[in-house]
């Protein structure tokens, strides 16, 4: 056992509400003597409203005494109710993990597990499982594939076909009370805007939600009507699944708040693929939606997934926030925590404008139009690669990129051939991104239909996306003019240039009008990345409704 489930949340702003530990009981469970079976050793593991005591082979985990509001183990009696829901519930997915619950009691002698003294405190009493078996360790060192995921999914299949949809449950799959926790996760997150979140990624993310819940109303309500509320596991993320040669458990679901249980199947599944995503294993969460949605005979599955994988790692985002500026953690944890809190909302930002199929995004224009600005912050708000064809054309002649050399080796730079070249490579490796199952980011002039041509033809249309950056004559002759004494610039164009280039430049008409975003990019770049995420993510909520 290695963290406990949802403990990790805390309240908006991050303020703990709860009593002191009792410093002699934590020295008591320190103490390898203190447990009937004489350990070795006593290893330690807490989050924000548990900690866990690992005396293999078993494991003593204890309740905090907070009240989160939506988490409340303050008294002694909530913790005993709370530990005895969690071993039974676990039971259903990890059964023969949660063994019982013991008293911790306090007599003249001191601190004693079991013992005849008035009870101190409650531990859940576990079965320590091996480390090298926990999912998120095996998928990183790749000896977990489509085998240990089928298993995964078979298992919960099972599970979720033997739980009912009462009303009391099914309710929790309503739009009304979707929104409730949506609106709260973006009310506790707002702090962060410009720590571990932008702007411009707060508000694609917050209007995708909105457009999902106004343009798929009638689904999530089909969803309620056809029973696919379940109680569910509620935390489904791979350090939660312990997979060995013959034994799959599945633990540490939510127990201190049914309504975090009480969830569409795809949500809670959602959680899984999302979290494989995450760990770079795109391939194996569609394979787990789609073997979900095959042995569940829920075709609908897929069509809501990237909406619930977008809330799931905006949640896994607001919870690693929470802990980058926790008391309680060192500096090196914060640091950690922001991180992941950074990368787990830039997956919710793909999700939101481009979905969870690999995709490149074409950032093309004029000269001077502002698109390799776009195409860098785009990239950094992404988490993407991004295709520089000036950074390319220059690796490719061996020319250091910032080197602007003499007319004559300028136009051998910029020859049709090297032109050629460019573009050939460029499409070739933004076409193996894609096949490795992530998204690229091109950023190139494309001012020849015949290169645009090309890549539809190698990546299809399906998995492209074009931005056409737009400045205005003055804009674009500001910024050449400023290039003359930037040496930091890769382009080599310059004012003189820009005639010559613009006529060049054939506009895009070709291409179908749905498939081109056209932005101007005046203002500032930040200004620019917001009213394009905006755009990105309209199109993604109208592509995903029917």
């Amino acid at each position: 056992m290695r963290r406990s489930p949802g403990a990790a949340m805390m309240p908006a702003g991050g303020e703990m509400m709860h009593k002191h530990m009792n410093p002699g009981l934590l020295v008591f469970l320190r103490d390898p003597a203190s447990y009937p079976h004489r350990p070795e050793e006593v290893r330690e593991a807490h989050t924000h409203a548990s900690m866990v005591f690992l005396v293999p082979p078993l494991v003593y985990k204890i309740k905090k005494p907070v009240d989160f509001g939506f988490l409340d183990f303050s008294t002694l009696e909530k913790r005993r109710h709370f530990c005895q829901r969690e071993v039974e519930l676990n039971s259903r997915l990890a059964p023969g993990v949660y063994l019982e619950v013991e008293s911790i009691t306090r007599g003249k002698d001191g601190f004693a597990i079991g013992g005849d003294g008035p009870v101190a405190e409650h531990a859940v009493v576990m079965r320590h499982l091996t480390p090298d078996g926990f999912l998120d360790s095996r998928i990183r060192s790749g000896t977990a594939g489509e085998p240990e995921l089928e298993r995964v999914a078979r298992t919960l299949a099972d599970f979720y076909q033997k739980q009912p949809s009462p009303p009391e449950v099914a309710e929790w799959g309503s739009v009304e009370k979707l929104r409730v926790s949506t609106d709260e996760n973006f009310a506790q997150t707002r702090r962060f805007i410009g720590k571990t979140l932008s702007r411009a990624a707060f508000g694609a993310i917050r209007s995708f939600t909105a457009s999902c819940y106004k343009r798929r109303r009638a689904l999530f309500e089909k969803r309620v009507a056809d029973g696919w509320i379940r109680d569910c596991h509620g935390d489904l993320h791979l350090d939660h699944i312990h997979v060995t040669g013959g034994e799959l458990q599945i633990y540490d679901c939510i127990e201190f708040n049914d309504r975090f249980r009480h969830l569409d199947v795809a949500s809670d599944a959602a959680f899984l693929a999302m979290d494989l995503d995450y760990h770079g294993r795109p391939d194996l969460a569609r394979f787990v939606i789609r073997r979900l949605a095959d042995l569940l005979d829920d075709p609908e599955m897929e069509e809501l997934m990237d909406f619930y994988k977008c809330y799931r790692a905006y949640v896994r985002g607001k919870v690693e926030s929470l802990h980058s500026v926790a008391d309680m953690a060192d500096d090196g944890e914060r640091a950690a925590a922001a991180e992941n809190a950074r990368r787990y909302f830039q997956l919710a930002l793909q999700y939101a404008v481009c979905g969870s199929s690999p995709l490149a995004l074409v950032v093309m224009g004029r000269v001077a139009s502002g698109k390799s600005t776009l195409a860098t912050t785009l990239s950094h708000a992404l988490g993407w690669r991004m295709i520089s064809s000036d950074t390319l054309r220059k690796t490719l002649a061996g020319v250091p990129p910032h080197h602007r050399g003499d007319a004559a080796s300028r136009a051998k730079l910029y020859a049709a051939d090297m032109t050629e070249r460019t573009y050939e490579k460029m499409i070739r490796d933004a076409a193996e991104t894609l096949r490795r199952g992530h998204g690229v980011i091109l950023d190139a002039t494309f001012s020849k239909r015949a290169f645009r041509d090309r890549l539809r033809a190698t990546l299809g249309d399906g998995h492209l996306q074009w931005i056409l950056a737009e400045a205005d004559e003055s804009t674009a002759g500001e910024r050449l003019r400023q290039r003359e004494a930037n040496h930091d610039v890769v382009s080599d164009a310059r004012l003189g240039d820009q005639p010559m280039l613009d006529a060049a430049f054939e506009a895009p008409g070709e291409l179908p009008a749905h498939a081109v975003i056209r932005i101007a990019t005046a203002a500032k770049p930040e200004e620019s990345l917001r009213r394009l995420l905006l755009a990105m993510s309209g199109l993604r909520a109208r592509a995903t409704s029917p």
